[in-house]
C-alpha cells in the first residue's frame, strides 16, 4: 500500500490523512503499527455529507463522534488496520503528540495544532494504525507560522488564548455575553485569524456546531 492509495481510500469517504508518521520506540501506538495515518474532514465539502448522514438526523448526542466511529473503523477495515479515536480512554491516546512528530502540524504561537492546510482549524476524526511501514511524504522545512505576522496572538478579545496558553475558564464566560455571539455563530477569533485558516473551506455552520458543542 502506497501513502497515495491510502489517502484515495480516505478521501473517498470523505476523510483526509492530515499527517502520518512512522512510529519509533516510545511513541505509544499499538504494538505491530508500522505507520500510523491521521485523519481529519476532508475540506471543502465535508459538511453537506455529514449533515445528510443517518447520526446528524436521528436526534442522539455526539453526531459527529458516532459518524466518525463507523465510518473510520470501516476505513481502518479496507485499510487492514485498526481504528484509534481520541475519546479512546483513559489513558487517551496522544493524538496531540502523534500530529507533532509527524512533522507536518505544529504548536502554533498560541498552543493550538496549525497544519499547512488547514490552519488552526485542523482536527482529528480519528487514526488508523497499519501494520505496513509505508513511505511518507517529505516534511516542510518550516511551519506556516514561518513569517507569519501571527494575527492569532491579538485575536481573541478578552485574551483568553495568548502565547501563554489557553485559559478556558475565561472563554466560556466571554462566550456568555452578548459580544461573544460571534465567536459561537460563526467560530473561534483566533481560529479564524490565521490567514492558512481561511482558505481551509469550513463553513460557518460547521463552525457554529463545534462552538455548541464546547459551549453547549
Amino acid at each position: 500500500m502506497t501513502h497515495q492509495a491510502a489517502r484515495a481510500a480516505a478521501r473517498a469517504v470523505w476523510l483526509d490523512i492530515v499527517a502520518a508518521l512512522n512510529p519509533a520506540p516510545g511513541d505509544a501506538v499499538p504494538e505491530g503499527c508500522g505507520t500510523l495515518l491521521l485523519l481529519g474532514p476532508r475540506e471543502p465539502g465535508f459538511w453537506p455529507v455529514f449533515t445528510a448522514s443517518p447520526e446528524y438526523g436521528d436526534g442522539a448526542p455526539h453526531p459527529l463522534d458516532r459518524w466518525s466511529r463507523r465510518v473510520v473503523t470501516a476505513l481502518a477495515a479496507t485499510l487492514g488496520g485498526a481504528a484509534i479515536f481520541p475519546s479512546d480512554g483513559p489513558p487517551y491516546p496522544p493524538f496531540f503528540r502523534w500530529a507533532v512528530r509527524s512533522g507536518h502540524i505544529w504548536p502554533s504561537p498560541v498552543q493550538l495544532l496549525v497544519h499547512g492546510r488547514a490552519g488552526l482549524m485542523v482536527s482529528f476524526r480519528g487514526a488508523v494504525a497499519v501494520a505496513e511501514r509505508i513511505a511518507l511524504p517529505g516534511v516542510p522545512p518550516d511551519p506556516p507560522c514561518t513569517g507569519c505576522a501571527r494575527p492569532c496572538l491579538e485575536a481573541c478579545p478578552v485574551g483568553a488564548l495568548t502565547g501563554d496558553g489557553y485559559d478556558v475558564e475565561k472563554c466560556h464566560e466571554y462566550l456568555e455575553t452578548q459580544a461573544g455571539a460571534d465567536c459561537l455563530s460563526r467560530g473561534c477569533l483566533v481560529r479564524r485569524a490565521c490567514p492558512v485558516s481561511q482558505g481551509h473551506g469550513r463553513l460557518q455552520a460547521q463552525a457554529a456546531f463545534h462552538m455548541r458543542a464546547f459551549h453547549p
